[in-house]
Order: C-alpha cells, then sequence, then structure tokens
C-alpha cells in the first residue's frame, strides 16, 4: 500500500512539474490557461465515447478566476517574510510573560 501511496504521490509531483506548475507564476499561469482551453474539449470527448448524450448548452461554463497568480505569491512571500522578521520579538515576549507565569503560580 505504501509504495502504491508513494508512486502516485510522485507521479502527481512529476506531472505537475513535467506541466510548469512548480515554477515561476508566468509558467503556472500559462499551465492554468492551458487547462482551461483543453478541458472542455476533453470532457466531450469523455462523454462522446461513454455514450452519453451531453450537448454543449448542457455543460456548465468553465469558472473565470481573476487573480494573477504572481501578485498572490508575492502577498504570499511578503507575510511569510514578514512573520519571520517578527518572530524573535515575540519570542522574546512570551517568554518573558511565560516566566511572569510561572512566578505567579510559585508565589
Amino acid at each position: 500500500r505504501f509504495v502504491i501511496k508513494g508512486g502516485l504521490a510522485g507521479a502527481a509531483v512529476y506531472v505537475a512539474y513535467d506541466q510548469g506548475l512548480l515554477g515561476s507564476g508566468t509558467e503556472g499561469a500559462k499551465a492554468f490557461k492551458k487547462a482551461q482551453e483543453t478541458l472542455p474539449p476533453a470532457i466531450q470527448e469523455w462523454t462522446n465515447y461513454l455514450g452519453w448524450e451531453v450537448r454543449a448548452a448542457q455543460l456548465p461554463p468553465t469558472p473565470k478566476f481573476e487573480f494573477s497568480v504572481s501578485n498572490s505569491w508575492n502577498k504570499g512571500v511578503h507575510t511569510v517574510m514578514s512573520a519571520l522578521s517578527v518572530a524573535p520579538t515575540r519570542a522574546c515576549e512570551y517568554t518573558v510573560e511565560g516566566w511572569k507565569y510561572m512566578k505567579d503560580l510559585v508565589k
């Protein structure tokens, strides 16, 4: 079981890397656009193969996402760096509060 799960996880990572999802923000945006363009024809092909009669009018439209991958990535990087820069100060504050609490318990 572990080998099968590991193989599936490895295959998923390889496909993500191969499609450009693990690259820069522009590569991710290109991969997302490519998926939006190829998904509806692929669904139509599979429904025809399986014998299901699905007309294009019956399929819901693909959702439109109005966000920039690079801006989201940059915002995440800024948030993480901000948290890391404040971490030593917060650690000192929490240590002082912890010592005060322990002194109050001992009294």
